[in-house]
């Protein structure tokens, strides 16, 4: 059988999608998790049912009846007691859609969604806390739980961002101040929180500091929840003929259209949603199940076919030995089988329960490898040892290892695993094993995809099997890797880890070698040197492990390694949470996709935090290497250009155009050893905060938000690595696609007398990498002309204009020859051209007002200076009464004079 055929049947192996999905008209495949570190509350589980089921009913009428909550899974931590739940199949808290957990520094209890991509892309996960679903004092100031779960369910499925903003509640445009908001039909009106008039600064004629926006309570508009789901005639999203393009929010800025727009064009439901025919009645209510993941039960099916001889054998086994003795939660349950061309169990499944359990496993893992590669055969054996456990094997996992192609008829093994409800991981080893593992992985739901390369410096099969860890959400249970080094010598291999304040606790150093045993020292960070009779040596997969007792102390922990013989080391370490109640700082890495065909730039991520407290200012890498040991290295950025999203968020990305055809693995290394890393609690969005409503023309306050700290904290030296899932390009050609400079996402303007001086970060020739050709620039009084007929705006002579290379900031001045009168608002938009006069999408547009400094702050206390126009009416009535009075008086005594 080809490897073609091979394929196509692994495909069809695992059909369920790994995510949401519409079925029909409904929804499904929708996971809410609850954290392990949530108290159980049975009472959330109601709450968490009603805000579905009312959330259900808003979103159908949000999008002309089309779609519905038809089925949503509710997975329960697993200390909950009760006998109500049932086993989970592939839910887990890592994965899940909607996260009920402790709140996020940044946001208290106001939910949000993690959102760090491109317009229309959908996001990570949907925030709630325990507290925002119990107290129904937050539905005033956020609105129903049920259109707010529609609110932030917006960003996830679909992609699109908020329409209002707390950085900027409103712009000054053509001689009045306006609401950041969409519709532009929202009423209301500006004062303080004293409910004062507000001030005008004279400079830049917007209302100062301390200045909210209190809309009016009842609407004469049904759009849009994007802005302010909580009134109550708010129904819907913003059309194109209601959209304000004006005001400056994320949505202009990252989509530069209509919610309503980027759903139905841009969202993954694109298609969907043009053909699906609106549901004449309302929604059925949704339907839920409870589920609950107990100890993990896992069966490692290892491929010992003849193709396996020699290093990859060893691989194998050092890997494997890394994953049982430190990885595998205690109390979880392990078996392993072996396949070629029969399959055997090694081990039953097994209680890991003891130190002395682990290391009975670990001797049985295979040393011999020989035969054909049956994969249907090692599979179905592995399934059969799960059900040894409860009968069944839903939720159960496989870590499923090879380096070749299959030899058998799956068709024997597919419609057993369709049912089975496993999670199956696959690890491809080499640049031979079979095309089909993506696939296999990918349609289990859940399941992820490792490769590594069969070089044995490589430390990509550690890692990946480092990786297979099924968090709860609680991390300080959690282990992280620390750092990681390979070396191929005959002589010394030194280096040092740090340990930093978070970790601590089952500290692991983990030491390789390929044919004769070095000697191995490391020395704490107060001098204590463990020699190799403190370690354990497992003889048969060369692996050294030292186990650190108790808390391993903060700082650097030097190791010596000496071989005599030229031979290949590696050393890895990883611990856990030094204290219960502090959470590590984590990395989280991953691909926007697994599979490229090369139309759609790939991109990298790499999320850095500590308890939701976004670490910014580190220094953070990533390595794409292919499965032939090639590899490329990537400097990820957080400068809010490119590929990143928000500036100083947390999260590093890039754009990867270099990347060779074929599977390559992901690892991400993130240290900050300059002190130059610090916390930061910044907001990304999240659903907005209303501080009151005017009701018959009074503003009534609504309670205030709790503060948070605004201030940068200092975050301690530390080093992680992390693995992120493996992918696949498959571009036609021998060489990658060639893509347009990136668009500018970042453009600022500030007219200044008689110029205008702009601000961008410089995109590159290919997204951004190499340097741009030029840039195309035009401005105009209309900012829909530059949105919709860019080419037609005016134009700024950029001749003299060099492009800086990608990443850096661009400044420049130009002066548009046309006098632009005071209180005029002005729009710009630029366009970067590469070598081959392939031109970038337009920039976010920026406006500017040309305001020169007036009087003292004056008191604006109505929308669009509406009182200010009501006191002008006044006087000038005023004026024309005392004027008539006067007239009538004179005529009068005129005729008085006439007559005598």
């Amino acid at each position: 059988m080809d490897s073609r055929t091979v394929s196509v049947l692994l495909w069809m192996l695992l059909s369920s999608s790994t995510g949401i999905k519409l079925d029909g008209n409904g929804y499904v495949d929708v996971t809410i998790a609850i954290s392990s570190r949530v108290p159980q509350d049975n009472t959330l589980i109601d709450k968490i049912k009603d805000m579905v089921t009312k959330g259900s009913i808003h979103l159908h009428q949000a999008l002309d009846k089309k779609v519905y909550f038809k089925e949503a899974t509710i997975l329960i931590p697993p200390h909950w007691n009760s006998t109500e739940y049932t086993k989970a199949r592939t839910e887990s808290y890592e994965k899940a859609n909607v996260r009920i957990d402790n709140a996020n520094p940044a946001y208290g209890d106001e939910p949000y969604t993690l959102q760090y991509g491109e317009c229309g892309a959908e996001a990570q996960f949907i925030h709630f806390t325990p507290n925002f679903l119990r107290d129904d004092t937050l539905i005033k100031t956020y609105g129903s739980r049920g259109k707010v779960l529609v609110h932030e369910w917006a960003h996830l499925r679909w992609g699109v961002y908020d329409e209002y903003s707390e950085t900027n509640p409103f712009y000054y445009s053509n001689g009045r101040i306006k609401a950041t908001s969409c519709s532009k039909n929202i009423k209301g009106q500006f004062s303080d929180e004293s409910r004062q008039p507000c001030q005008t600064d004279p400079q830049t004629l917007l209302l100062t500091k301390g200045c909210k926006f209190f809309p009016n309570k009842y609407q004469n508009t049904d759009n849009s929840i994007m802005f302010l789901p909580s009134l109550d005639s708010v129904s819907t999203f913003c059309r194109e003929n209601e959209h304000n393009y004006e005001a400056p929010n994320l949505q202009n800025k990252k989509c530069g259209k209509a919610t309503r727009t980027v759903i139905f064009e841009d969202s993954v439901d694109k298609d969907a949603l043009r053909s699906l025919k609106p549901l004449l009645s309302s929604p059925p209510a949704p339907t839920f199940k409870v589920v609950q993941r107990m100890h993990r039960v896992v069966c490692l099916v290892l491929d010992v076919s003849g193709s396996m001889k020699g290093s990859k054998i060893l691989r194998l086994q050092q890997a494997a030995t890394h994953f049982l003795q430190t990885i595998i939660e205690d109390q979880a349950s392990v078996g392993i089988v072996t396949f070629s061309s029969d399959a055997k169990t090694l081990s039953p499944l097994t209680t890991i329960d003891s130190e002395s359990t682990r290391e009975k496993l670990f001797e049985l893992l295979p040393k011999v490898a020989e035969g054909w590669t049956y994969i249907c055969k090692g599979l179905n054996l592995g399934l059969q040892v799960l059900k040894n456990d409860s009968g069944d094997v839903i939720g159960d996992e496989i870590i499923f290892l090879t380096d070749g192609e299959a030899t058998d008829d799956i068709n024997s093994c597919v419609p057993a695993a369709i049912e089975s409800g496993a999670i199956i991981n696959t690890i491809a080893l080499g640049d031979k094993a079979d095309k089909a593992l993506r696939e296999m992985a990918a349609k289990t739901v859940k399941g992820k995809f490792i490769t590594a390369s069969d070089d044995i410096l490589s430390n990509q099969l550690l890692h990946g099997f480092s990786s297979l860890t099924i968090p709860t959400g609680d991390q300080t249970k959690d282990s992280v890797q620390i750092d990681s080094a390979g070396k191929k010598t005959s002589d010394w291999f030194n280096g040092t880890i740090l340990v930093d304040q978070t970790i601590g606790i089952k500290t692991s150093f983990t030491i390789t070698y390929e044919t004769s045993l070095p000697d191995i020292s490391i020395q704490s960070p107060s001098g204590s040197t463990y020699k190799q009779v403190q370690m354990l040596h497992y003889e048969a997969a060369k692996t050294v492990t030292l186990k650190v007792p108790g808390t391993a102390e903060p700082g650097d922990w030097k190791y010596s390694i000496q071989t005599t013989i030229s031979q290949s080391l590696t050393v890895t370490a990883t611990s856990q949470a030094a204290r219960a109640d502090v959470p590590p700082i984590v990395v989280k890495a991953h691909m926007n996709q697994q599979f490229s065909d090369g139309t759609k730039p790939l991109i990298v991520f790499a999320e850095v935090s500590q308890n939701y407290m976004s670490v910014i200012k580190a220094e953070v890498w990533a390595t794409l290497e292919s499965e032939s040991g090639s590899a490329q290295q990537l400097r990820l950025l957080d400068n809010g250009a490119g590929a990143d999203a928000f500036k100083d968020d947390g999260v590093y990305s890039r754009y990867c155009t270099q990347v060779k055809k074929g599977r390559s693995s992901l690892k991400v290394r993130v240290k900050n050893l300059d002190g130059q890393a610090r916390f930061t609690i910044q907001k990304r969005g999240g659903a907005p905060y209303v501080p009151g409503y005017v009701v018959n023309g009074v503003v009534e306050l609504n309670p205030p938000k709790p503060p948070v700290s605004e201030e940068p904290l200092e975050v301690g030296s530390f080093t992680r690595t992390a693995t992120g899932e493996s992918f696949e390009v498959a571009f036609t050609g021998s060489t990658p696609p060639n893509f347009p400079p990136n668009r500018i996402t970042d453009l600022s303007a500030e007219i200044q007398e008689d110029s205008v001086f702009l601000t961008w970060t410089a995109p590159g020739e290919d997204l951004d990498y190499g340097t741009a050709k030029s840039y195309e620039i035009r401005w105009s009084f209309d900012l829909k002309e530059l949105r919709f007929n860019f080419s037609n705006a005016h134009v700024f002579n950029t001749s003299a204009v060099s492009p800086h290379e990608a990443g850096s900031v661009e400044q420049h001045s130009f002066n548009p020859n046309i006098t632009i009168q005071n209180g005029t608002t002005v729009f710009f938009a630029v366009q970067s051209v590469d070598k081959v006069n392939v031109k970038s999408e337009i920039s976010n547009i920026a406006q500017a007002s040309k305001m020169l400094p007036g009087p003292k702050p004056t008191n604006m206390s109505g929308l669009d200076l509406k009182v200010m126009f009501i006191a002008i009416s006044v006087c000038l009535a005023t004026v024309v009464i005392i004027g008539i009075i006067a007239i009538t008086t004179w005529a009068l005594s005129r005729r008085k004079l006439s007559g005598s």
